[in-house]
């Protein structure tokens, strides 16, 4: 198997290299296990080996070998908590492997193909279908808030301090006050961005690929607030907020904190900057 275009950073890791080892003996379990027959893999996924894959009765399926990262070690189990509900079906999994066996988006172009506006519209319908109760075994926000104050400093220092130190400590405040006066418990995608809503036959759209936590609703939002995908500027970011806050009875304040901080915290990769995500928590704090 030729490694796809999105997973070639893997190679420049230890764990990832100790990953891309394992994974054709990883692939060949699965294709038996559950009777595959796989086609090419998708070339553009970034976190895990998704493949097209058809089950023995003709259904269209999609593979996913995940890599191992900690924010998706619960998608199976928010996926089984969503029933299909405004999300992916999750039709098999199997933990040891990381692999699970989902419903297949047909014809799958993202929520980002519609103007802006009326992919908000979609989103506004979705998310208090996502909204379930939830507890065990999902990371609670204020848990996952911890770890971003904790590591974020450190991480700021070692990129060679990249963005003004105002910003790091607004986040850092935010993110400190926000997880410790939360609302009412939810289970909340950290990584619903347009990107990973896709068009289906099934329902019109559906959500894939959740990096669920326990926390409060206004946290859902935030991904959508900052996504570059609709639209990014100051102005098409603020409409975000106010809409998606507005018509989903949030916030406004909260939301607008924890995209702050949880934008910084996410704004890293191979230890470098994301300027995009810079430039969103700039605007957003600079309007308070």
């Amino acid at each position: 198997m030729e490694l796809p275009e999105g997973l070639r950073w893997a190679r420049r890791t230890p764990a990832g290299r100790a990953w891309l080892a394992i994974l054709p003996h990883s692939l060949t379990e699965c294709a038996e296990q559950w009777s595959l027959r796989l086609g090419s893999p998708f070339v553009h996924a970034y976190a895990s080996l998704v493949i097209p894959a058809e089950l023995p009765d003709g259904t269209a399926a999609v593979l996913k070998i995940q890599y191992p990262d900690r924010e998706s070690h619960h998608e199976a189990d928010a996926l089984a908590r969503w029933e299909g509900d405004g999300a992916i079906r999750l039709l098999a999994h199997d933990p040891q492997r990381r692999a699970l066996l989902l419903e297949r988006c047909r014809p799958g172009s993202p929520l980002n193909d519609l103007p802006p506006d009326r992919a908000l519209d979609v989103v506004i319908g979705l998310l208090p279908r996502l909204w379930r109760p939830a507890g065990t075994p999902f990371t609670p926000l204020a848990q996952e808030a911890a770890g971003w104050i904790d590591r974020m400093p450190g991480t700021w220092e070692r990129a060679g301090r990249p963005y003004e130190r105002r910003l790091l400590d607004a986040a850092l405040a935010l993110l400190a006050g926000l997880a410790t006066s939360q609302g009412e418990q939810v289970l909340v995608n950290q990584d619903l961005h347009a990107g990973n809503v896709l068009a289906a036959d099934r329902e019109p759209w559906l959500v894939i690929d959740p990096k669920p936590l326990t926390g409060e609703r206004e946290f859902s939002v935030v991904p959508l607030v900052r996504g570059e995908e609709l639209g990014h500027s100051p102005t098409a970011v603020r409409h975000r907020l106010d809409r998606l806050s507005a018509e989903l009875g949030l916030d406004r304040e909260r939301v607008r904190g924890w995209t702050i901080g949880q934008t910084l915290a996410w704004s890293f990769a191979d230890g470098t900057a994301l300027p995009h995500h810079v430039e969103v928590a700039r605007w957003l704090l600079d309007e308070g």
